[in-house]
């Protein structure tokens, strides 16, 4: 069966847009250019195949979205830095962005033809963490959760978020988890008995396991551990963080390290490393599936190439397969859905 995959990227050197990339056969190939954009840094999907992109342009940003045909349907843009995540809500037919340049999140109603406007837009105003990189807030991550709140990531304040969300897309707060100063949180990732989550801390390189309260939003800390050998002690970034469908492992990237780290999942939903293993590459951003999960695709900022792991489903290990397709300067890996 052949897969497609969308690659967003930076446009510092190299790269001048969204690609794709297919795998057939457990072989990557095809990267191609679809459009021509700038810093579309994080790319998704909607069911009916409209594409959401953060984009930056003479100092704006914001959000574009795109046709199946690839046509520039709509951008919704303001003054200054561009989102760093964009995700869609299909049952509310919303798309969500989080800002980690202002620490906002904002909210996009989707229209008819799939293009987007704006309905809210909520800045946090928390105090924020000790580390160097925390002066501000910065949100970094805005998705749903199993039951449909919208959960967020703020890397400065060093909160998780959890909104209540109108069907015309307002935003109204329901409770903050504080996470331990100078974690840093980035991305969080469910498991599918929608009672746990992952959160994954950039500024200390750290995965902790969240008891989810469905009644109240609330999360709960229950465990926390590195991403990185005990030994490794130069510069380290948590990046991205993913759960398999059968919730029976966790895989996280740290970028500097140049790793993955596997975790297997307990009964009760607690984690213990499996391995830590080379990323092929430098800056591992993100990385992502295919539809079976026996395959693992890593992308690199820095060193601008795609790794293929096969992944073995009992055991969680991962091990190389290609790791030589150059993608130029690829931050995210997203599924086609249509």
């Amino acid at each position: 069966m052949k897969e497609s995959f969308l690659l967003g990227t930076y446009t510092k050197r190299a790269s001048q847009g969204i690609y794709t990339v297919e795998l057939e056969d457990g072989v990557l190939s095809d990267v191609q250019l679809v459009t021509t954009v700038s810093g579309p840094t994080y790319v998704t999907q909607s069911k009916k195949g409209v594409t959401y992109a953060v984009t930056a342009n003479d100092g704006n940003g914001g959000v574009a979205a795109y046709g199946t045909d690839w046509s520039l349907l709509n951008v919704v843009g303001e003054e200054g830095a561009s989102p760093c995540y964009v995700a869609v809500d299909e049952p509310r037919q919303l798309v969500y962005g989080a800002n980690y340049h202002k620490g906002a999140v904002t909210v996009y109603q989707i229209q008819a033809d799939g293009s987007l406007a704006l309905t809210d837009r909520v800045v946090h105003e928390e105090p924020v963490g000790p580390h160097k990189n925390q002066d501000h807030a910065h949100a970094h991550y805005a998705d749903l959760t199993p039951d449909q709140r919208l959960v967020v990531c703020d890397l400065g304040t060093d909160s998780v978020y959890t909104y209540d969300v109108s069907d015309e897309g307002k935003l109204t707060v329901v409770t903050r988890y504080q996470a331990e100063p100078g974690t840093g949180p980035r991305h969080l990732a469910f498991h599918p008995n929608g009672q746990t989550a992952y959160l994954f801390g950039e500024l200390d390189s750290t995965v902790t396991s969240l008891a989810y309260d469905q009644a109240t939003g609330t999360f709960t800390k229950q465990q926390k551990l590195s991403t990185l050998p005990t030994t490794y002690t130069d510069f380290n970034g948590g990046a991205a963080i993913r759960v398999t469908k059968d919730g029976r492992f966790v895989y996280a990237s740290n970028r500097g390290h140049n790793s993955i780290a596997v975790y297997q999942v307990a009964d009760d939903n607690r984690l213990s490393l499996v391995e830590i293993v080379s990323s092929n590459g430098d800056f591992p951003r993100d990385f992502n599936f295919n539809q079976a999960e026996d395959f693992l695709i890593c992308a690199h900022q820095e060193s601008d190439n795609l790794v293929l792991f096969s992944r073995d489903a009992d055991t969680g290990k991962l091990t190389v397969v290609q790791d030589d397709i150059v993608a130029p300067e690829c931050v995210c890996v997203a599924q086609i859905k249509a």
